[in-house]
């Protein structure tokens, strides 16, 4: 029964921890860097860079400020090109916080079923939070598809000269999310793990060893 406690509380160990991962991840504003290369003013390369989150962007050492709202009807007038990356972050910013939902859900579920130590409902929780992680990382490849074709809807209409001292990358908030992915399909894992040693231990005959 020792392995089978060790597995439960791993797991739930895992799902806090994949919430607190997602959750900084969401409320942090350095998904997306981007850097301009000044090499004439030092002190204006601070001013000149950038960093967002899903929310706000923060322009040098000025206040953040919020995002242009995707769910605003204002929205409908734009371009194609523009519409298809408004849906992209409309998306983001759905998905995302819906796993949070589906992670404290998903973690209720699993006390219950490590108490009740049922193994349907084991079986049930491990799929469901191998099933979120999914969700999880479906919103980070939705989320660098969008900062990928916003960049370059923003080179075709600025040109690519304007461009070309303009490094970008990924920040310390994505990588949360990534964090937050693995531990939430790890703990799905450790639950089966343990649905399964709980059925090998309940078969007849089984020795008490199974289950350790």
């Amino acid at each position: 029964m020792a392995r089978l406690g060790a597995l439960l509380l791993a797991a739930a160990l895992g799902a806090l921890l994949s919430f607190a991962l997602l959750a900084a991840a969401v409320a942090s504003d350095y998904w997306y860097l981007l850097e301009v290369a000044d090499a004439g003013n030092h002190s204006g390369h601070g001013q000149l860079s950038s960093h967002s989150g899903l929310w706000r962007i923060c322009e040098g050492h000025n206040s953040c400020i919020p995002l242009i709202d995707p769910f605003a009807s204002e929205s409908l007038d734009a371009s194609t090109s523009v519409q298809h990356l408004i849906s992209l972050h409309r998306a983001v910013l759905v998905v995302l916080p819906v796993s949070l939902v589906l992670i404290v859900c998903g973690w209720i579920c699993g006390l219950l079923s490590s108490l009740a130590q049922s193994i349907r409902l084991l079986l049930f929780t491990g799929c469901y939070f191998l099933l979120g992680g999914a969700l999880t990382l479906a919103g980070v490849i939705i989320y660098i598809s969008y900062s990928q074709l916003a960049f370059a809807e923003t080179a075709r209409q600025y040109g690519p000269q304007h461009m070309q001292d303009v490094r970008i990358s990924f920040g310390w908030s994505l990588a949360l999310a990534w964090g937050s992915c693995a531990a939430e399909s790890l703990s799905g894992a450790l639950l089966l793990t343990a649905a399964r040693g709980l059925s090998l231990g309940r078969q007849p005959g089984a020795p008490h060893s199974v289950v350790i």
